[in-house]
């Protein structure tokens, strides 16, 4: 990183837990030793909170100044989680003075201006990173912004596999004591269609340990975003008036890098695809046959059986999804989880 402040960038840990606070409060408590640090090339901040940011982050806009050149819209962040540090950094890594070239503007992930992992003696990690000046992608997509999400998804696992190693395998959740809640519920009439509910996870929970031993010895293949959805990207500008894309990727960018993990690729595009469970109409496309052939253009594994994995994983997300409706469903989400598991459990188990 060319101007990235060496001296603020040692590994996390080993300083001053940061005071407790509010991360706007921290913010504005950080701001004059941030812009201290960053020798007067950082402009004054204008700090916000994001409502797509998963790691607690405050969020500013500023300005950077490079070289005596015009000064480069910003996006400053902190405190950021160590995972999101690591991976923006990583991954977003790139000198000003190839801000223009093709590669440059291929980075499917923001890129970095300047970070570190202290400020004042504080254990507290920073980024200060591009600011994107498209919109987030829309909520409905059609094929086309759809497909642009998928290629920013390839990109970023054909990027990750060559910054980090893959990690040993996640633990996977606890299937058993989350699909006995399930039929809790149900029995308890907790939610539409209980009787249904209840018929259906108990053959679910018959054929678990078929689905768990086959989903537990999937291949680990892939460094996973882990939150693919339209609100977590954003359009790069990549020519003044906004037409014409040198790199052929169309500008789509992922942002918020707190989930990312090691796993199979087709579990980003199951997230993707469950977003939209009752309301398939509002995605435009397929998102696991398509990212298996996006990862195929790009040198990636994708090999014939994925289309099973996904199947097994389908049904142990649907049938949990009961249990986590109140943040991330609706009724209409809830039916299509359950058509799912009656849909899909007979090939899922066979």
């Amino acid at each position: 990183m060319g101007d990235a402040p060496h001296s603020e960038s040692r590994p996390l840990g080993g300083f001053t837990p940061v005071p407790r606070g509010d991360a706007h409060d921290l913010a504005v408590l950080f701001d004059p030793i941030l812009h201290r640090v960053n020798g007067g090339r950082l402009g004054p901040i204008e700090w916000f909170r994001s409502a797509h940011q998963r790691g607690g982050a405050a969020t500013g806009f500023s300005t950077w100044t490079h070289n005596g050149s015009g000064p480069i819209p910003v996006l400053v962040k902190l405190p950021v989680g160590p995972a999101e540090h690591n991976w923006t950094c990583a991954l977003g890594a790139c000198d000003l003075g190839q801000w223009g070239e093709r590669w440059s503007m291929a980075i499917p992930t923001p890129r970095v201006i300047a970070h570190g992992t202290e400020l004042g003696g504080y254990d507290l990690a920073w980024i200060i990173e591009e600011r994107l000046a498209g919109p987030h992608l829309p909520q409905t997509l059609d094929e086309r912004s759809g497909l642009d999400l998928l290629k920013a998804a390839a990109d970023f696992q054909a990027a990750a596999m060559k910054v980090a190693p893959l990690s040993p395998r996640p633990a996977s959740p606890d299937w058993e004591r989350t699909l006995e809640r399930v039929r809790e519920l149900a029995r308890a009439g907790g939610f539409p269609e209980s009787q249904r509910w209840n018929d259906q996870v108990k053959r679910v929970q018959r054929a678990l340990p078929a689905l768990r031993n086959r989903w537990e010895s999937r291949p680990i293949n892939a460094w996973c975003h882990g939150d693919l959805h339209p609100g977590n990207a954003l359009r790069r500008v990549l020519s003044e008036n906004g037409d014409g894309d040198p790199t052929g990727r169309n500008g789509c960018v992922l942002v918020d890098l707190a989930l990312v993990h090691s796993g199979h690729w087709v579990e980003d595009a199951l997230y993707l695809e469950r977003q939209y469970w009752g309301h398939e109409r509002q995605l435009g496309l397929k998102p696991v046959p398509t990212l298996a052939r996006l990862r195929r253009e790009r040198g990636l594994a994708a090999d014939d059986a994925y289309g099973d994995l996904a199947m097994v994983r389908r049904v142990l997300m649907a049938a949990s999804a009961p249990v986590m409706i109140e943040w991330e469903g609706n009724l209409k989400y809830l039916h299509a989880a359950l058509e799912i598991v009656e849909r899909c459990l007979p090939q899922a188990a066979k």
